[in-house]
């Protein structure tokens, strides 16, 4: 008798436009892109990821690609247009992706309205927090100047492994529970970050300078923000391999609900 395996969860992964990045020259393709590390990260525990084009202009399409997933990852990427929280761009404001924004913005919002499974690392936890009514500083030197340094991109010379501070978990959130841990070493890659928190999300770590470091829902939903780059520790460290798991049996599950 043949036997008959379960369909591996479909996992969406949204992308960013190639000319949001520095350095690459005006005259290659218009194409979208995304580091492979995110969607790796994902089939090692048992998914199948799809890149999310940026069909912001197309939401019928945008639709029918959502609604395939199971859950949407959101990655790092570039800074998120200040006008999404209703802010003049500062003058150290990085290249922004509107595009992307559109797109990664619409998503967060279907995942909330359906419960779906939605996780998102660095700009993705900031997208997150936008979506849902939140702002960011759009500098963290010098818009909050108790800040430690955040930016250690690769770069200006660092590792992305490099671990820059701890972040301290919060006691029975969703976060500490997966990492076991009461504070954790992080690796640090952004100059924005969390200023005010969105509406249905509690903050569950925290930087040594108070900086809000990763966000959940407030509710049983599998909706987890994180500031930091856990998809490069997934190897090396079962604590991060928790988030990763956790988030595809959740996504497995909403599957199961909706058949």
């Amino acid at each position: 008798m043949k036997t008959i395996t379960p369909r591996r969860p479909v996992i969406g992964v949204t992308t960013q436009t190639l000319h949001s990045i520095d350095g690459i020259p005006a005259g290659l393709p218009q194409s979208v892109v995304m580091n492979q590390r995110y969607y790796i990260a994902v089939t090692l525990v048992g998914a199948t990821p799809i890149l999310i084009p940026l069909l912001d202009d197309e939401p019928e399409a945008l639709r029918g690609i959502y609604d395939i997933c199971d859950g949407i990852l959101i990655p790092g990427g570039v800074d998120v247009d200040p006008t999404c929280f209703g802010e003049a761009p500062h003058p150290k404001l990085g290249r922004i992706d509107p595009a992307r924004d559109r797109v990664e913005m619409q998503m967060t919002k279907w995942a909330v309205e359906d419960r779906k499974p939605l996780l998102g690392l660095c700009r993705g936890a900031q997208v997150i927090n936008v979506a849902l009514g939140g702002t960011l500083y759009q500098d963290l030197e010098s818009q909050c100047p108790a800040a430690i340094k955040h930016d250690y991109f690769p770069t200006h010379g660092f590792e992305r492994d490099h671990l820059a501070h701890e972040v301290t978990l919060t006691k029975d959130s969703r976060l500490r529970h997966l990492m076991e841990l009461d504070r954790i070493p992080v690796n640090s890659m952004h100059h924005q970050g969390i200023k005010t928190l969105g509406r249905e999300l509690v903050a569950s770590a925290v930087a040594p300078d108070g900086l809000i470091e990763a966000v959940e829902s407030a509710d049983d939903h599998f909706l987890v923000g994180v500031q930091w780059h856990p998809e490069v520790f997934e190897l090396t460290d079962p604590h991060t391999r928790h988030v990763f798991r956790s988030f595809i049996a959740a996504s497995m599950e909403y599957r199961a609900r909706q058949s």
